[in-house]
């Protein structure tokens, strides 16, 4: 009996396969070692092939279309509910062969090599960001024990950090004074690494003709376009640009019932790290239109004068969401007239 879709739960060292016919009827059930998966599934006929998008999912099924399986891969998220009883890895690689076999399931697109190493560059350049931000948190701790505030601006901080060390009449010991030492060295290490970073990304910006097309948007850098780029993948799993955007989070909050709709804040859903990036691009563009007489400029204005600043910088992040997608899904160049006639 041949078995048409399977259900894969990745691990580090064990798998787990879960394999059905075509009337739904059980007729495989494995436990696998990390080394033994390739050969097996070499050795069966093609089927479909779901797994949960975690660590790992992109490589596997790169290597399982390959063999000439289709693969799909599904937020874990959709996936619980198909679990049945307690949660063990039989149980999750059955409940992922029913998952992937539901109709209206949404999967995640496979992204390539290219895109697995940007987003690297990307994630390796957010950890280098939050490190110093903690570091410039701890300094400014630390110097207010001892009476010297500084404002919260990484520029003020490096000024007063290099006048603190070479002062010796500010009243601090000369161990507080050598750990300030320590921790200027420290940050400034980490600008050269952040900045590095920096460079790899604009270089990759370069060298792509899509993101430098995504960079002509009021709103989108290099940074941001790089990572849109690398976490998009195959944009036809998205049918239209508002599911894009409530892909990144960056639509209402909805908990309706019994006819009357109720919306809250933004729902925060998907990835974090674009969203963050499209918000602080679109409050960058909303303080820029000032004396500007272009109709985007005008209704950019105009939007700011209406609303809370918060909110029009969630609003021109989720339109300029639904503009990469339509750039990205036609194939065409920005052209800021038509996002006003939309808009209008």
């Amino acid at each position: 009996m041949q078995a048409v879709r399977i259900g894969l739960d990745l691990a580090k060292y064990v798998f787990d396969v879960h394999g059905v016919d075509d009337d739904g009827k059980v007729v495989l059930r494995k436990t696998l070692r990390r080394a033994a998966v390739t050969a097996f599934f070499a050795n069966l006929p093609p089927c479909l092939v779901g797994m949960e998008a975690s660590n790992g999912a992109h490589y596997w099924a790169r290597v399982l279309t390959d063999l000439g399986h289709e693969v799909r891969l599904i937020s874990p998220q959709f996936v619980t509910p198909y679990v049945k009883s307690n949660k063990n890895d039989r149980n999750d690689a059955e409940a992922i062969c029913e998952a992937v076999s539901r109709p209206s399931m949404r999967f995640v697109p496979p992204k390539s090599v290219d895109q697995l190493a940007v987003q690297a560059v990307h994630r390796i350049r957010r950890r280098l960001v939050a490190d110093r931000v903690r570091l410039v948190n701890q300094i400014r701790g630390l110097l207010s024990e001892h009476g010297i505030v500084i404002a919260r601006d990484i520029t003020q901080l490096r000024r007063s950090l290099a006048d603190i060390v070479g002062n010796i009449d500010d009243g601090l010991s000369d161990l507080v004074r050598s750990l300030m030492r320590d921790l200027q060295a420290e940050m400034a290490e980490l600008d050269v690494r952040i900045k590095s970073f920096d460079q790899r990304i604009r270089e990759i910006f370069r060298n792509s003709e899509q993101c430098q097309r995504l960079g002509k948007i009021e709103g989108i850098g290099p940074v941001t376009a790089t990572a849109l780029i690398a976490a998009v993948g195959n944009r036809t799993c998205f049918k239209n640009g508002r599911q894009f955007a409530a892909w990144l989070g960056l639509v209402p909050k909805q908990r309706s019932s019994g006819g009357r709709a109720r919306l809250f804040g933004i729902s925060k859903r998907g990835d974090r790290y674009l969203r963050t990036l499209l918000i602080h691009g679109a409050r960058s563009a909303l303080g820029r239109v000032g004396g500007k007489q272009d109709p985007r400029s005008l209704w950019l204005g105009h939007l700011r004068q209406r609303r809370h600043p918060n909110i029009a910088a969630v609003a021109l992040a989720n339109k300029n969401a639904r503009i990469v997608w339509a750039m990205l899904s036609g194939d065409t160049f920005y052209k800021p007239a038509l996002s006003v006639t939309a808009a209008a």
